[in-house]
């Protein structure tokens, strides 16, 4: 709390004497590497996605909504906690066979069929496929790998395992010897050698999936991969914030929490770069166990926005939020009914990036108030403002943002992200709107007018945007 108390007074600070960003004409020298096409993506926890696919209608018209704004499907990924409760039966006709004792639990045990491979083959963008490795039934995931491979055109990347660092000496993989580090990094490459031999395949394993960076890592697996590397397509990690009860939406969504959140995953993006291989954010999401009381709110959606622009000025290639059990979960972006107010700081996240070369950073990071500029073909084409200064009822205090070294028009267009308050839920009447609109429960289909603001450009190049407490403001130069 000591930290946070630092950030708010620098906040306050920065208030008194309003904040002001000079816009380089060209990408500086903090800029982004290379953006991908689409950068936000979606994870389905692994008994989850046939449902997602069959019997949640909203599904299919939230993905669209991001195709629309960036011409490419969005990655998906299926896996999570299930995958490495799953076996492959190839005589099933069901696409998963489990039992629950009520629809809001995960199962224990599964079996996915054949169809399980085929509907994944189906989706229109690129998929990672999450296979078991928990249960130490090596031909049974070669077999899944095989059919995958054979069948599914658009698949991307293939894990072996989910979270090994939570496995324990008592799963079948650790075969009653101590599970660590140096365990967790043998077994992987041993699973890379022989599932890849089977396929004749390199370039398709998303190496790591690891929960944060302790006890393993990265770094530390990328340093013994050796001649294994060849099989990695990227090297994934997961990451939620929050986690064992501990949820706070201030801290959460604060532009400088979220820079010191995700620093100490720098070095093992850095550790991927340096064998060659992207590192994306393959698992993530507000907090852990299906997210807290914070995990539906508007502040979430500030999160996902500003978390994905500091992680891919970090390096990071793209980022999959995870969708849990359906109906029983606080973080997911849709279920059957309604929307979650998340969904809409990722959408403001996919427009932002959308058709871009490369993101800056116009703040030091290390207050409420973040600036970011925006390239393609070398010049700016939109900066994101955002507000981070937390708001729930009462007196809501503004902040001006000016910018400085606009050229080439004498006005600018703008979306504005907003809410009641950071603690707004979809679910409880209060929905965020962006540039004036909102997305329908139940269909995920976009619904209002839209509201475009213009700002002037004076001579010189300067224009300033007022943003209220808990707001981000998309500007189109």
């Amino acid at each position: 709390m000591a930290r946070l108390s630092v950030l708010w007074l620098c906040s306050q600070a920065a208030a008194v004497y309003g904040v002001t960003f000079n816009i380089p004409s060209a990408p500086p020298a903090n800029a982004s590497t290379q953006l991908a096409a689409a950068p936000v993506g979606v994870s389905f926890e692994f008994f989850t996605f046939p449902g997602y696919m069959n019997d949640v209608a909203s599904t299919k018209q939230c993905l669209q909504n991001l195709k629309d704004l960036t011409g490419v499907w969005p990655p998906i990924r299926i896996g999570g906690t299930t995958q490495d409760r799953a076996t492959y039966d190839a005589s099933s006709p069901n696409a998963v066979t489990y039992t629950v004792a009520s629809p809001a639990d995960a199962p224990a045990s599964l079996t996915y069929g054949p169809s399980f491979i085929t509907l994944a083959s189906q989706y229109g963008g690129k998929v990672i496929l999450g296979l078991n490795r928990r249960l130490n039934n090596l031909s049974n995931t070669v077999a899944a790998a095989v059919l995958a491979k054979s069948k599914m055109p658009n698949l991307d990347s293939i894990e072996l395992g989910n979270e090994p660092n939570f496995f324990s000496n008592s799963d079948p993989i650790a075969q009653r010897r101590t599970w660590n580090a140096a365990a967790d990094y043998a077994s992987q490459v041993a699973w890379q050698n022989a599932v890849c031999g089977n396929l004749s395949a390199e370039g398709i394993i998303s190496a790591g999936v690891y929960f944060g960076t302790s006890p393993m890592s990265i770094a530390g697996l990328a340093a013994v991969e050796g001649s294994a590397n060849r099989f990695v397509k990227e090297y994934c990690s997961h990451n939620y914030p929050q986690w064992s009860g501990t949820y706070n939406l201030t801290r959460l969504m604060h532009h400088g929490e979220i820079a010191s959140q995700i620093s100490g995953f720098a070095g093992d993006v850095a550790a991927a770069r340096a064998k060659g291989k992207p590192h994306i954010f393959g698992e993530t999401n507000s907090a852990t166990q299906g997210g807290g009381g914070i995990s539906p709110t508007y502040g979430a959606a500030l999160w996902v926005l500003d978390y994905i622009m500091q992680t891919v000025l970090m390096g990071s290639q793209a980022l999959y939020f995870h969708q849990g059990t359906i109906g029983n979960c606080q973080y997911c972006w849709w279920g059957r009914y309604s929307m979650g107010a998340p969904y809409f700081g990722a959408y403001l996240a996919t427009a932002t990036l959308a058709g871009a070369d490369k993101i800056a950073a116009l703040d030091s990071k290390t207050t409420s108030y973040a600036g970011y500029a925006v390239y393609k073909d070398g010049r700016p084409i939109r900066v994101l403002l955002y507000n981070s200064d937390y708001y729930t009822s009462g007196r809501r205090s503004s902040q001006a943002f000016t910018l400085v070294g606009l050229s080439g028009a004498s006005s600018v267009t703008a979306r504005r992200l907003t809410a009641a308050s950071a603690t707004a839920r979809v679910d409880q009447g209060q929905s965020p709107t962006f540039g004036g609109q909102t997305f329908r429960d139940g269909t995920c289909e976009m619904q209002g007018a839209a509201a475009v603001e213009t700002t002037a450009v004076d001579d010189g190049g300067r224009a300033t945007f007022t943003l209220q407490a808990s707001e981000a403001l998309l500007i189109t130069l």
